[in-house]
């Protein structure tokens, strides 16, 4: 997949890229240095994986830096952002790309906190350590912004919610954000192929990718939406702060 950004174009900036050891938020970051900026590789438990993304950013002549932090900790967050900003100076884009809700184990209101809570919290206390102009990329699906008018399938719908929850959250805030000078733009996408939810609702759910596959016609890959999203970073924000990547037309807008 070739860098959706010219190089260079992001020379002197700041990116930290929520969830990013793996996945989308990995080749997202790799599309930001490969731009030119500098970027903070965040994950919650897996540092060899993290360290392992930094190295290949720096083989690639770009600068990263792995900080670790469960952002459904608030101390932890005002960890690494103090950090990002000790390395590199403030953050001029930062991608909320971190979310879950299917992992078993972590409580029922695991979704909530991560996909909601955690959300705000981190844009809380990324505000102070923003650069003027940056902007805010949220990271979701079309099931869960669509959750409110469009069913979805039975397994998902905990983690659609609590993400919807989060973009309403963030959208709330949007006169905050207007008043500090920093955007903000949603990127709504299908279910990616290749990621752990999309394994996981096929696990639960045999036959689901594929059968949501023939009704869109195509489903993104990782890299294909990761490009979507890096992209999302420096494009002009769409009419309703939103960038839809992929067929919508088998969900209905809210009136």
């Amino acid at each position: 997949m070739t860098n959706p950004l010219a190089p260079g174009s992001l020379n002197g900036k700041v990116a930290l890229v929520t969830g990013s050891s793996r996945g989308i938020g990995a080749d997202t970051a790799k599309y930001l240095a490969g731009a030119g900026a500098a970027v903070v590789i965040n994950y919650r438990s897996k540092a060899p994986r993290a360290d392992k993304v930094v190295a290949e950013i720096e083989a690639a002549g770009g600068r990263a830096i792995a900080v670790g932090a469960d952002l459904t900790d608030a101390a932890s967050v005002t960890g690494m952002f103090e950090q990002a900003v000790a390395a590199f100076g403030p953050v001029d884009v930062l991608v909320l790309n971190a979310s879950g809700g299917m992992e078993t184990g972590m409580g029922e209101d695991y979704a909530m906190r991560l996909n909601r809570d955690a959300q705000v919290n981190v844009v809380d206390n990324a505000l102070p350590h923003l650069a003027e102009g940056a902007r805010i990329v949220f990271v979701t699906s079309h099931q869960a912004h669509f959750i409110r008018t469009t069913p979805t399938m039975p397994e998902y719908v905990p983690v659609a919610l609590s993400k919807r929850a989060g973009e309403d959250a963030l959208r709330a805030k949007l006169p905050e954000f207007e008043g500090a000078g920093v955007e903000f733009v949603v990127v709504s996408g299908d279910m990616i192929e290749g990621t752990i939810t999309a394994t996981l609702l096929e696990r639960a759910n045999p036959g689901a990718i594929a059968a949501r596959k023939e009704d869109a016609g195509k489903l993104y890959n990782v890299a294909e939406f990761a490009a979507e999203v890096a992209a999302a970073a420096v494009d002009p924000i769409p009419a309703e702060h939103t960038r839809y990547v992929g067929d919508t037309s088998g969900f209905a807008s809210e009136a």
